[in-house]
């Protein structure tokens, strides 16, 4: 029998934050996130991690040099490869408005390849594909990536698959709850 998916570190009242969790939560609420959601709720249990981190995020969330596009895209890539609903959720109707079709998110929750991707979109898909399943990139992806985004953008790519991947695993590993009982956009792969 398994046992339930609850929550192993859910949000907590302000009243019972360290002094360290609240100054995090309120330096991560005051940035262009907003509030405390998703990957953060559990983080804050280590608020220097959570600081540190979210630092990280917000360069490669909102200042990165591949672009919204191409960024919001390599986050359901990597939440994909994680099986992480959270993400998912978070991230969807972000990379939508930023241009990413809806058949392209379809073909990814199923965990297929996206048929009708954009030039960029298929280096950006074929990059972290690589990166996630062969741990390194090969020659071929390197200068194409290189060539496309500069020496710059591939260390911004190879970070972002780094980041979203350790907000993957640290909500896969605290079964952080999806906002308002939301419905899951993937499934678990089976293993």
């Amino acid at each position: 029998m398994t046992s339930p998916k609850i929550d192993r570190l859910p949000e907590m009242p302000r009243e019972q934050m360290t002094d360290a969790q609240r100054a995090a939560v309120d330096e991560l609420v005051s940035g262009p996130r907003g509030k405390l959601s998703g990957p953060f709720v559990p983080l804050m249990r280590s608020p220097e991690l959570m600081r540190r981190l979210q630092k990280v995020g917000e360069y490669l969330r909102y200042d990165n040099t591949v672009g919204l596009h191409n960024s919001e895209f390599a986050v359901l890539v990597v939440a994909r490869h994680w099986s992480q609903p959270v993400e998912w959720h978070i991230h969807k109707p972000i990379a939508m408005k930023a241009g990413v079709s809806e058949a392209t998110c379809d073909a990814i929750a199923e965990g297929r390849r996206p048929p009708n991707m954009t030039a960029e979109e298929t280096l950006v898909y074929d990059f972290l594909q690589e990166l996630l399943h062969n741990q390194s990139v090969s020659d071929v992806t390197w200068a194409a990536a290189q060539k496309m985004f500069g020496d710059q953008g591939v260390i911004d790519m190879t970070a972002h698959c780094g980041y979203y991947s350790l907000l993957a695993m640290v909500m896969n590993t605290t079964r952080r709850e999806l906002p308002h009982n939301a419905a899951p956009g993937i499934a678990p792969f089976p293993h």
